[in-house]
């Protein structure tokens, strides 16, 4: 009996021939959901990686205190009356909650000036203690940050953000231990903070002057009064779960009703961490729909070639199946073809998409620091690839049981 020889390349080529225009077609429509379904994975990582950027820095455990004016009467106060958290709150706060880890002050003071010579930028102030690093982590080019001995020694030493670097210090280099004058007041400048977050408590990050928070109370005269309380909580623990207490230690102190939210507005970063997660959970199960979907109408595009080929080949398919073929050899054939067409297009998808997506974080990158990471890993890609066989298939499984079911009389009479 003769061997019946199957050649990939040549019964792919043959079936390209055939049908050139639904070939490619069908082609296209397999590399396009290919390069949508990776490219809409890529984007979606490297969207949320921007977005995340915004809040670079920020402990995702992390809440914030801040006092307003009341909105309720209480125990002889009337509403609209203006109060201030203390230093006080602080150390009360740190010592009956002890789900909370760090629990740190902060003063802020908005629209000051740097000079630097006849150099001058609007900067933000923010008067911190050392603690401060377990809630907004900088990310320091130069220098060191803020330490215990500054605050209690109440020295005159600061922390520049990345734009006021630049524009104090345009000539480069480590500017640590030169001076800048804020409020009248000189600072050795300590070190230098390159966190490119948009969002931050005390304001961005890039146009901020950290001080230690005993000078900058000197330097306003705010006595114990502070504008922010910021804390994490202990691992395993969160800070929605102690907010109501936080409110009752609070108002006792401070005459306050603890039910009025207006006066003790709290943020629970986590909260805010937990929605954007959920928000590109949802995004990514969207993805994978649309890719899929047009996986499939990729699919039953190449089982129609299939299909079409498989009967402009009747006679052919007979003769082989008279000189010894086996249904099986046919069936091999067949889907061979099959699974070859929908690779072929996958992974030209597959490289397109790679490309594309390494141009999209070359554009993200910022100061040779990667913002944001928009290639697919190794793992996706090859899921991918998986899929595209088991599609191709199934692509192939009804020609190839008709192509099987062929007889070589029916085939001669066709002809």
């Amino acid at each position: 009996m003769m061997r019946f020889d199957t050649d990939w390349f040549k019964e792919i080529s043959d079936t390209l021939t055939r049908n050139k225009s639904r070939s490619l077609l069908t082609g296209f429509g397999i590399f396009w959901g290919i390069f949508m379904l990776l490219a809409m994975m890529g984007g979606g990582n490297g969207l949320k990686d921007l977005l995340s950027s915004n809040f670079r820095g920020f402990a995702t455990n992390s809440g914030f205190v801040v006092a307003d004016l009341t909105s309720k009467p209480y125990k002889g106060f009337r509403k609209g009356r203006a109060w201030n958290l203390t230093l006080k709150d602080i150390e009360k706060l740190d010592q009956m909650i002890p789900e909370l880890d760090v629990v740190t002050p902060l003063i802020a003071d908005w629209g000051q000036n740097a000079v630097r010579g006849e150099r001058e930028v609007q900067c933000y102030v923010s008067g911190v203690r050392a603690d401060y690093v377990s809630v907004m982590e900088p990310r320091l080019r130069y220098g060191r940050y803020i330490n215990n001995i500054d605050v209690s020694q109440k020295r005159h030493v600061c922390v520049i953000g990345k734009k006021i670097y630049n524009d104090l210090f345009p000539e480069g280099g480590d500017p640590c231990g030169q001076m800048i004058q804020i409020r009248g007041s000189y600072f050795r400048v300590a070190g230098v903070d390159f966190n490119a977050g948009n969002v931050s408590i005390g304001g961005p990050a890039d146009e901020t002057v950290i001080l230690p928070i005993s000078i900058v109370s000197s330097l306003l005269n705010r006595g114990n009064a502070i504008d922010l309380i910021c804390m994490t909580a202990k691992p395993g623990k969160k800070i929605s779960a102690v907010q109501g207490r936080i409110r009752e230690i609070i108002a006792r102190d401070h005459y306050i009703d603890p039910t009025d939210e207006a006066a003790i507005q709290m943020l629970d970063a986590e909260e805010i961490f937990s929605i954007v997660d959920n928000l590109f959970k949802g995004v990514n199960i969207l993805v994978w729909l649309i890719g899929l979907g047009t996986l499939l109408a990729g699919a039953i595009g190449v089982s129609n070639i299939m299909m079409v080929t498989v009967k402009e080949r009747t006679t052919e398919i007979g003769i082989r199946r008279a000189i010894g073929a086996t249904p099986r050899m046919i069936l091999t054939q067949i889907m061979s073809e099959s699974v070859s067409l929908t690779i072929l297009a996958g992974v030209l998808g597959i490289l397109f998409s790679v490309f594309v997506l390494n141009i999209a974080e070359l554009a993200s990158t910022q100061d040779g620091i990667l913002q944001a990471h928009f290639q697919i890993g190794f793992w996706p890609a090859v899921v991918v690839l998986l899929l595209l066989t088991v599609l191709g298939l199934l692509a192939g499984l009804a020609p190839a049981t008709r192509a099987m079911n062929i007889k070589p009389v029916d085939a001669i009479r066709d002809e």
